[in-house]
């Protein structure tokens, strides 16, 4: 299953992430995550390990995995 929701000005992409397992963990996803070009909001959810992302337009799958890499956790794929 793909979640994905387009509006007019926003594509809404949710993630799952593997390794989270606290807040610090979200944060540090998060702050990665926000760094993509185009991304306006993030919120990533330990306990569930989904990480919602809003972005201007669709996002490049590795830049998004990278950014995860980058945080020290594992992109699992789109939830």
């Amino acid at each position: 299953m793909t979640a994905q929701t387009d509006t007019p000005d926003t594509v809404t992409a949710v993630y799952k992430v593997s390794g989270m397992s606290c807040g610090h963990c979200e944060g540090s996803v998060s702050s990665e995550i926000s760094e993509i070009a185009g991304v306006t909001s993030v919120k990533a959810v330990a306990s569930t390990g989904e990480v919602t992302v809003v972005s201007e337009a669709p996002l490049d799958e590795a830049a998004v995995r990278a950014a995860v890499d980058e945080a020290g956790f594992e992109l699992v794929g789109r939830a």
